[in-house]
């Protein structure tokens, strides 16, 4: 049989007469006054004194005795006292006012464990059947952290189901088993529900322990690496001696403020048990009760419902909405059925569970030291699933499944001991209980390997930290007018599972605080920032607060709170809003678009004209207008311009390898041979006028071999260069996603830039001396003197071409190519309107002066 013996540790003090002592000629004579009590025996005498004397008793104990005892030190009533100031001796005046706790408490609950029964000797015992296998504490980081003080000494089992204390691994984590799971899994767990519902805007307010210095210190820089930060860091106003109840009201109040001042929605409460406590006088001694109703409570699991005997009334609904972590548990069959089949009646006189009832009922026992005259009598027959959960909850909690666990792994790991040993001592009897006693420090191995399935299905073990291998759930908290509250699962975080399945939370299945109306709470420093906005730091202020800038032109941001936009793919570009990427068209001057109609049309028409214009001068070829000047450079001249206007249909359509390596070469060179058979006219018109002056040496010049040459020459010279940058770097189509925000340019890319202006300044310069000749020679005494014609239409072409270099590298995409088309265009019809226009009005329209005649009379 397994008994438990627990030790329940309050603040409660007592002294018997033998502690009283008088003082005469320096003999001490011990007092007992048997019709005064006590304190009047001391108040009338001033040479009476208070000796040291046993410690005060510890109030609430519970023993029963069998085969193997397992004792509990347990924190969980708690009293008012005064300061201790010395001037009398300690009575039950002591306790009504500041509430508090000792560390001796727990120093002496565990040298009591080694103490022989009601009397507090420690290390003395009579016999060894007593002796504890081992000791479960909790929930609170001081008892567990004071109990293992000096039961490490002993070498004895450790079960810890509350905060898990600071120790010394060297020497403390063999003996040390911890039934609440690695704390990291906690903070991680409340990083994955902020995360979850995007809460980055937080405060904190934790009790005073060492863990709460680890969660500032670790927890809290991991926390701002995913993000969040912190409006505020505060501590729950802290119980000791040196604090009246009045100061602690006071830093309550003010802690209560800051908060209520915080914009914050979303605040951790990282606490223990007994946080709850001092949490419920918040909404009570604040002016302004907002702490209930404005924030989201996130607790850690180290928290849970408590509360004293004068908040019994007080509301609760500062818990409604609020979201804890705790320890995974499981309803254990038959657990609610034991809990109410209590009755305080059968239960020893002044046991725990009378003080319980006594306090939950408000009635007294008539046996009870509680004064009840004008009392309620308990009768023993109350029920306790008339209790709301405030006072008193029927379903197991985390804790009470981490101590209804702790049991079943002594059980095991003792069974794992007895197994171990040889089959001859297998069977050994009682005696071997006294053997047990003085290896129980082999216990603990057994206990770390120890692995098995509860009476609720679930499996138990222990990790290499000596930690229980479990996980927590995610409870949302629902409370009702009448003081009860109900634990609602909504999620857990399960650390064994496989990496997508950790974190598991429902959302339609919380209850928010009523201030939000059933919509999920927001807390953010600032509203987020919208697509096509970024994040702009606000000076002085946490990193979570900040101003939303428009993206500048070009670039977008397609997720809210962007640090920075980016830019779009280079065959993307972004759409009005700056908020995504659209695909670029592929464009290039097409024949369908009116552009390219425009042009192409232009470039036909030119075309008929001139072929129209060289079929009238091919059928009046023999006429004398168009015998002046060299027939067959007028011949060339009409040809190069018809082939001018139809090279400027390469640069329409899409680019293809072929016509890109036409493109600039063909205009080059026939463009060059235009303008030579231009200036080889010029250059005729003033041979001829020199060949007629009386002793001219000039007839040898004049000729068709000299025109032919003019021409041969200096187009040579083009097509030299032309072919010169087709061999070293020729044109090649090309994608322009660069020029264009929201097209892809489909083009030639010239190949080298230096070539293609080498060819256009080559033809440029043929153009400045044709003029410049012509421009001589304009004013010659010729009837058919074509000089001032050549004279304007090379004007209007260099005009064309001047003009072209800005533009051409002003525009972007396929209008760069449009331009270099009505150039073309542009200068060819140039030369055409205003070289043949005059001679085709002659010829078709004034014939008459189309004769010998007319030629001399005009030269005469």
């Amino acid at each position: 049989m397994i008994t438990l013996y627990f030790f329940f540790k309050t603040q409660e003090s007592c002294c018997n007469h033998q502690q009283y002592y008088r003082t005469e000629r320096g003999y001490k004579y011990p007092l007992y006054h048997p019709k005064l009590g006590l304190e009047e025996v001391v108040s009338k005498d001033p040479h009476i004194k208070c000796r040291i004397c046993d410690p005060l008793p510890i109030l609430h104990k519970y023993y029963q005795s069998g085969d193997v005892i397992i004792a509990g030190i347990m924190s969980h009533i708690y009293r008012f006292s005064n300061s201790i100031t010395f001037r009398k001796c300690p009575s039950n005046d002591l306790f009504d006012d500041t509430l508090y706790f000792i560390p001796r408490w727990t120093y002496q609950a565990s040298l009591e464990l080694f103490s022989t029964q009601d009397r507090f000797i420690p290390n003395y015992k009579c016999g060894s059947i007593n002796n504890p296998v081992a000791v479960i504490g909790g929930p609170t980081y001081d008892v567990c952290f004071h109990m293992a003080t000096i039961l490490s000494m002993y070498k004895i089992s450790q079960f810890i189901y509350g905060s898990a204390p600071v120790i010394n691994k060297k020497t403390k984590t063999v003996l040390y088993h911890q039934m609440f799971p690695d704390v990291d899994h906690q903070y991680k767990g409340i990083l994955q529900v902020l995360l979850h519902f995007r809460w980055m805007w937080i405060g904190l307010l934790s009790a005073h322990d060492d863990n709460v210095e680890r969660f500032v210190n670790t927890v809290v820089p991991m926390y701002a690496q995913r993000g969040i930060c912190f409006d505020f860091m505060l501590r729950i106003p802290r119980m000791s001696y040196t604090n009246d109840f009045d100061e602690i009201v006071n830093e309550g109040i003010e802690t209560n403020n800051i908060i209520l001042r915080s914009t914050v929605n979303v605040m951790i409460i990282h606490g223990e048990i007994d946080t709850m406590v001092v949490l419920r006088t918040f909404p009570r001694y604040s002016e302004v009760m907002g702490i209930a109703k404005d924030k989201v409570w996130i607790m850690t699991s180290q928290m849970d419902f408590t509360s004293v005997s004068f908040e019994r009334e007080w509301h609760i609904d500062f818990l409604h909405g609020a979201i804890s972590l705790a320890v995974h548990s499981k309803e254990v069959l038959g657990f609610q059925q034991f809990l109410l089949m209590r009755n305080p009646t059968l239960e020893e006189e002044y046991s725990v569970t009378r003080a319980f009832w006594e306090k939950a009922f408000e009635c007294s026992f008539m046996n009870s030291m509680v004064d009840s005259q004008d009392g309620k009598i308990c009768s023993g027959e109350e029920k306790l699933e008339s209790l709301p959960a405030s006072v008193f909850e029927t379903s197991m909690t985390g804790h009470s499944y981490s101590v209804y666990n702790a049991v079943y792994v002594v059980a095991h790991a003792l069974h794992a001991m007895y197994s171990s040993r040889s089959k001859h001592r297998a069977t050994a009897d009682i005696g071997s209980m006294k053997d047990l006693s003085k290896q129980l420090w082999k216990l603990n191995h057994f206990v770390k390997s120890i692995s098995f399935n509860n009476s609720a299905g679930e499996k138990m073990s222990f990790n290499e930290n000596g930690e229980i291998a479990a996980g927590f759930d995610i409870i949302n908290w629902v409370t009702f007018p009448n003081q009860s509250f109900h634990r609602v699962k909504v999620g857990k975080i399960d650390p064994m599972a496989p990496q997508e399945e950790v974190f598991n939370i429902c959302e339609e299945a919380i209850m928010w605080p009523r201030r939000f109306n059933q919509a999920q709470p927001l807390s953010l420093c600032n509203d987020n920032c919208l697509l096509g906005y970024h994040k702009a730091k606000k000076e002085q202020k946490p990193f979570c607060c900040y101003d939303c800038i428009p993206c500048p032109e070009g670039k977008i941001s397609n997720w809210t709170d962007m640090d920075d936009c980016f830019q779009c793919p280079q065959d993307h570009y972004p759409n009005m809003e700056q908020d995504s990427c659209i695909p670029k068209n592929v464009s290039f001057l097409s024949y369908e678009e009116p552009l390219g109609i425009a042009l192409t049309s232009s470039a036909l028409s030119f075309s008929l004209i001139t072929t129209l214009v060289l079929w009238t001068f091919i059928k009046h070829r023999d006429t004398p207008i168009v015998k002046a000047n060299n027939r067959n450079l007028t011949y060339a001249l009409l040809i190069s311009l018809l082939l001018s206007f139809l090279c400027a249909l390469l640069f329409i359509g899409r680019p293809e390898k072929e016509t890109c390596l036409l493109r600039q070469t063909a205009f080059g060179i026939i463009f060059s041979v235009a303008v030579s058979c231009v200036l080889a006219k010029t250059i005729i018109v003033v041979l001829a006028f020199m060949v007629t002056k009386p002793g001219s040496s000039m007839k040898k010049w004049v000729g068709k071999q000299q025109a032919t040459s003019i021409v041969l020459s200096c187009s040579f010279i083009q097509a030299t260069l032309c072919s010169l940058w087709l061999a070293t770097s020729p044109p090649f189509p090309d994608f322009d996603v660069q020029s264009m925000n929201t097209e892809i340019v489909l083009e030639c890319n010239e190949g080298s830039v230096t070539m293609f202006y080498c060819v256009l300044g080559y033809m440029g310069l043929l153009a400045t001396v044709s003029f410049t000749v012509a421009f001589l020679a304009r004013k010659l005494p010729d009837s058919f003197n074509e000089a001032k014609f050549i004279t304007f239409s090379m004007l209007v072409f260099c005009s064309v071409w001047l003009s072209f270099v800005p533009t051409y590298l002003s525009t972007k995409g396929k209008y760069t190519v449009a331009v270099e088309i009505f150039s073309i265009l542009a200068s060819s019809a140039g030369l055409l309107g205003c070289i043949f226009s005059p001679k085709c009005y002659i010829i078709v329209g004034k014939p008459e002066l189309n004769n010998r005649e007319q030629l001399r009379r005009r030269t005469n």
